[in-house]
């Protein structure tokens, strides 16, 4: 059997918010729950799960998603439309911005608990 992705999971506040706040700003079913997880399905069997460790402090993660240009346009204007904090940067130099590097767009925003996600229309390994 290859090396394939199956899941990550994602240290919350609030399971339930981040969970919901990512399903519906990506357009994808609602989350599932069983025992401490909200999960969200993605496409090819893949799964984002989030869940309250109880701690003060969640140290942010990043990850980023590949997405074709209709759904970037989907999700960026569900971004607009919920007046969700974006930039083109991760150092966050350009608020409400899309970039256009490596002839590609993308975007980058966090998750209620804080994680940075990214949105990609090309993945950074393809040569423009």
């Amino acid at each position: 059997m290859s090396v394939r992705f199956n899941h990550a999971l994602l240290a919350a506040y609030d399971r339930r918010e981040s969970a919901t706040f990512f399903a519906h700003l990506f357009g994808l079913n609602a989350p599932t729950f069983w025992g401490p997880f909200a999960t969200v399905h993605l496409a090819d069997e893949t799964h984002l799960q989030f869940d309250e460790p109880g701690a003060d402090a969640i140290q942010m993660q990043h990850l980023a998603f590949l997405v074709d240009e209709r759904t970037f346009d989907e999700i960026y204007g569900r971004m607009v439309e919920g007046r969700t904090e974006r930039r083109a940067d991760p150092q966050m130099t350009w608020p409400g911005q899309i970039n256009s590097n490596h002839g590609r767009r993308g975007v980058y925003f966090n998750v209620p608990a804080g994680h940075g996600l990214e949105i990609i229309t090309r993945p950074y390994s393809e040569k423009p």
